[in-house]
């Protein structure tokens, strides 16, 4: 197992898109959003996109919105039990990306971060 940071905590008002993520010995793992504060009525969706050999991006696994402070774990790997939303029976390609896409422009603080099986 390993752990990184993709997103240090940080009060955010638009989409936020991290870069490629390279892990070309991982299996799967756990992506980590962490929202700390809200303000208004913030709403925020999570996503694990794989990268195209092409270099076009395509959705792995979409969470669902957060629109105030809470945990929301996205759990991705061969042998996991597929859960909308949740978790994806599938791989971690070699390179991967987490968009959090913003409904609107309030504010919502949250870090985002990953552990791996390798």
């Amino acid at each position: 197992m390993s752990s990184r940071i993709i997103a240090t905590s940080a009060a955010r008002t638009a989409t936020y898109t991290s870069a490629d993520q390279s892990t070309p010995t991982a299996e799967g793992g756990h992506i980590i959003i962490n929202v700390t504060a809200s303000s208004d009525t913030p709403s925020i969706v999570p996503k694990i996109q794989g990268k195209g050999p092409l270099g076009n991006y395509y959705d792995l696994l979409v969470g669902v919105a957060m629109t105030g402070t809470g945990t929301q774990v996205l759990k991705i790997g061969p042998g996991i039990t597929p859960v909308p939303n949740a978790a994806a029976a599938d791989y971690l390609p070699d390179l991967w990306r987490v968009v959090v896409t913003a409904a609107d422009a309030d504010s919502i603080t949250y870090s985002v971060g990953a552990v791996l099986a390798e």
